[in-house]
Formats: structure tokens, sequence, C-alpha cells
């Protein structure tokens, strides 16, 4: 657990051991810190878990995390844990858990024990479910993989387009919203359908220093990845 009254960077040095941010990750935390919206735009490998974990763990109450992979809920929950050592900081709920499961996560939510919930938005959308969060003390809820709000993504899916009312049933709190693409057209969608049109928008290039092109005879142009 995260010392209060520390900084966004003493904080990320307290829990995760890095010196320092990467790219527009400490604006999009203190973002969140102060509790406004957020709509972050950042390739794959560009540091997005972080931009939502390190507020979830400062802030009072429970982050609700919003994924379609229920794969990536389980990895970014066991990451957590095993730095946190602490097997109820994290939990998710979707429909891999049996009863015994769910009851357990519900019981840790209750106790105050938990700073991250990870849920498939089909599991956010179940009406007891929405009466239960309503009990909890929330304190941001974060979307993750945000195109698959828009109609005109390449990832569209139905139940991401009622998110905000959802959301607006369980508490009035900060959304944010992040994605590794999106056009104008896609961004503006989402920002709309979630009703976060005054939200903080940050785009990270998709730009990596760390790459370069190698011409070679008689091949197309090769990247590579210097480690």
């Amino acid at each position: 657990m995260i010392q209060e009254g520390l900084s966004p960077k003493e904080a990320l040095k307290d829990y995760f051991g890095f010196n320092s941010f990467k790219g527009q990750q400490e604006e999009i935390v203190k973002n969140v810190l102060q509790g406004k919206n957020s709509f972050v735009i950042m390739p794959t490998g560009g540091g997005k878990s972080l931009c939502f974990q390190l507020p979830a763990l400062m802030l009072k109450g429970t982050a609700i995390v919003v994924s379609p992979l229920i794969a990536l809920m389980k990895n970014q929950v066991d990451v957590i844990r095993n730095i946190d050592g602490n097997h109820s900081i994290a939990h998710y709920l979707n429909s891999s858990l049996s009863k015994g499961d769910v009851k357990r996560v519900k019981e840790d939510l209750v106790d105050e024990k938990t700073k991250l919930l990870y849920v498939a938005p089909e599991t956010l959308t179940k009406e007891e479910n929405i009466a239960f969060f309503k009990s909890l003390t929330i304190s941001f809820v974060a979307i993750d993989e945000a195109h698959c709000i828009s109609e005109w993504g390449h990832d569209f899916r139905p139940e991401y387009r009622r998110l905000k009312t959802i959301v607006k049933q369980i508490a009035d709190v900060p959304i944010m919203a992040l994605t590794a693409t999106a056009t104008e057209k896609v961004q503006y969608d989402i920002q709309k359908n979630l009703d976060m049109m005054d939200a903080t928008v940050f785009k990270v290039s998709f730009n990596r220093p760390n790459l370069f092109y190698e011409v070679r005879p008689k091949t197309n142009n090769v990247i590579k990845d210097i480690v």
C-alpha cells in the first residue's frame, strides 16, 4: 500500500521502484488525482496501465477498471498483487469466477481492502452489481480499450455504449478513457458518448526512438527494436 501524503513521483518510486515517469504519465496521473476527466491515447507498450494504477493506489476508495479482455485483467491483477504482496489489493470480476470467488471479492470490497477492481463491461451493467457498487466508495472509473465505444471503431462492442449511463448510476466520479489508437472521428464519438467533452486529452507520440530502419538488399525495410 502506498503511504499517504506522497507526491506522484514519490509514490512511483515507493511502490513501483521507478525513478521517473515515462512521457506524459505524470501529467495524466496528476489530472486524475485532481478529479478531472482524462482521455488518453497511448500506443501499446507506452505505459497506459500505470496511468490508472498509480492514482488508484493513492486515492481513497476503489477504482473500477473496465476491460474487455479476461486474460489482460488477470495479468494486471497478478502484477499488482506481486508488487504489493497483498492478494486483496486488486481483484477482477468476470464470468470466469465461481460464486465463492465472487463472494470473497465482494467481501474485500466492502472491507475497503481493494484499490483496483477490473470488470468486464457485461459485469458492470448487471443490475445486482450496480446496486452493490453504489454502496462502495469509488475513486474513479477507467475505461480501457475505449475505442470499443465507437461505432466507427474497429472493435465496436454495444455494451460499451451503456457505460456512461451505468457509471452515473453508481457514482459521480471522474472518468478516464484509454485507447492505443483513435481517429479524430472516433475520439469525438467516445468523448460524446461518455459525456466527457471537457476531458483533458493526452496524445502520446507513436514514434519510438529505440526503433530504426535497416535497409537490406533484396528485402523490405526491417524494423529493429534496440533493447
